[in-house]
């Protein structure tokens, strides 16, 4: 088997674990036995595309022209290989999460769950290896129409009114602005195919520039850059493990990566800097950081603090790309999979309180730590991740995005992403002070022993918080293999 042939199996894995959902929906332990084999398969194919290419950037592989110039095709290169990687790997465990939850909590519709949330991850693997800005665009709304019924789950007024503001909001974006501005791409450059440097340079110049990368960065809506992010906490009404996975990797990782991808391979870094077109967009990420982590910490709903943070952690990425260097460049591909495994931790942490407490309110927390050592323990190497203190991953991503920061005299910026921490600090560890330090008589009622929820919702936390360590100690690895990013800039 070849790398191409590879690429298309791991999209279309997911896909048939849909289909063996729908089959075997009167038989729920061979579903999730199979949607398991499914997700370990997956990955494993992603990990030989790895160990067969290295990582370096490939010849794209056509499946159909629609018209000339517009293909869908694939290829390997660093950033989609390592977005791949993470989706597929933490598909694994958050499918092991998403079962224990939704047994736990008694909910309904397990088949129809089960089935969207696979195939969505095949949508995110299209968007990964997608070779041009054509075929990353069919995937990405995909990836929306197919996540939908996981936001509106539930089928409560409120699922229902959260499910549409989500696809209102996604859906406007891409189709009014981020179709316009693939068009418009096409129009002055001839090709969208993703190539080092970029494919604008000498075909687009002065305030054009600008203007184009707003359709872009606005049109990108899954990146919720401000003012466009209401749908993210508008879906957190989902199931956790839709949070978890799709609200902490998938949907909101296929935004930032795309931007990225825009950024490095659509406009160029050497293109940026030298027009200065991102410099807005530098503004106004800094300005998302800061004013999410601020609204966070005035959200007393748990999984409300959580998508907030996600809201401001998201515009670290999109600074990274609009620094225009290739530190800040590394920085934003490295914190993609540094966030995921950290926000991942705390979203089923989240959930785990929930299924064992049915507990939503951070104010009603007090003294669950004690009862719930393990979860709140995750959660407490979760929030360090994300603050960004070692030795956890978290802290590699900003210290890159700081000296990116540093690489284009951007001392302010600097600044943002300090002050970012100490907001992290303020709306995330008093979360776990709470819980083990101070003392609820109504949720101590048993004093010994522990009340945690079932096995299958608290191992996958302590699991991927453990990653969070091995990142640490990873992160050398993940930048030599990011390094041809940004090779001759």
């Amino acid at each position: 088997m070849d790398t191409n042939s590879a690429i298309i199996l791991s999209i279309l894995l997911p896909v048939v674990a849909t289909i063996t959902n729908l089959i075997l929906r009167n038989h729920p332990n061979l579903r999730d036995g199979t949607t398991l084999a499914a997700a370990i398969q997956t990955f494993l194919l992603v990990l030989w595309i790895l160990m067969e290419s290295g990582g370096a950037l490939s010849e794209k592989f056509t499946l159909l022209t629609v018209m000339p110039g517009l293909d869908i095709a694939f290829h390997i290169e660093p950033l989609g290989l390592l977005f791949a990687l993470v989706a597929s790997g933490l598909w694994i465990v958050t499918h092991l999460y998403a079962i224990g939850y939704m047994r736990g909590n008694n909910e309904q519709n397990h088949t129809r769950f089960f089935a969207c949330f696979s195939f969505a991850i095949g949508a995110t693997l299209g968007i990964a290896f997608s070779a041009n800005m054509f075929s990353l665009f069919i995937f990405y709304e995909i990836l929306t129409l197919s996540t939908y019924p996981l936001v509106a789950h539930k089928g409560t007024p409120e699922a229902k009114r959260g499910a549409r503001v989500y696809l209102g909001v996604l859906l406007g974006t891409s189709i009014g602005l981020q179709l316009v501005a693939v068009i418009w791409t096409w129009a002055v450059a001839g090709t969208l195919d993703f190539t080092q440097g970029g494919i604008l340079d000498g075909k687009i110049a002065g305030p054009l520039v600008a203007v184009l990368l707003a359709l872009y960065a606005f049109g990108i809506g899954k990146a919720a850059l401000m003012p466009f992010h209401r749908w993210l906490p508008a879906a957190m009404v989902a199931p956790t493990p839709v949070s978890a996975l799709l609200h902490a990797v998938a949907v909101v990782k296929a935004g930032v990566f795309t931007m990225l991808k825009v950024g490095v391979y659509i406009f160029g870094i050497d293109f940026l800097a030298k027009t200065g077109a991102s410099q807005w967009l530098m503004w106004l990420a800094a300005f998302s950081i800061v004013a999410a982590s601020i609204i966070a910490m005035t959200k007393d709903n748990l999984k409300a603090r959580l998508a907030y943070s996600t809201i401001s952690q998201l515009s670290y990425i999109t600074l990274g790309m609009a620094l225009a260097t290739s530190m800040g460049v590394l920085g934003g591909g490295m914190h993609i999979a540094m966030h995921a495994m950290g926000k991942i931790t705390l979203f089923m942490c989240a959930g785990a309180i929930y299924v064992a407490t049915h507990k939503t309110e951070i104010s009603d927390m007090t003294g669950l730590g004690r009862l719930m050592p393990f979860t709140f323990g995750a959660f407490l190497i979760g929030a360090i991740s994300i603050i960004g203190l070692p030795p956890f991953g978290g802290s590699w991503g900003k210290w890159l995005l700081m000296v990116g920061a540093a690489d284009a005299d951007q001392k302010v910026m600097i600044g943002v992403l300090m002050v970012s921490s100490l907001l992290n600090v303020a709306y995330l560890l008093p979360i776990v002070g709470k819980g083990f330090f101070l003392k609820d008589d109504n949720n101590l009622k048993k004093t010994t022993g522990i009340a945690e929820a079932p096995l299958l919702c608290v191992l996958p936390p302590v699991m991927t918080a453990f990653g969070c360590l091995v990142l640490f100690f990873l992160a050398g690895e993940i930048q030599t293999f990011l390094t041809p990013l940004v090779a001759g800039n």
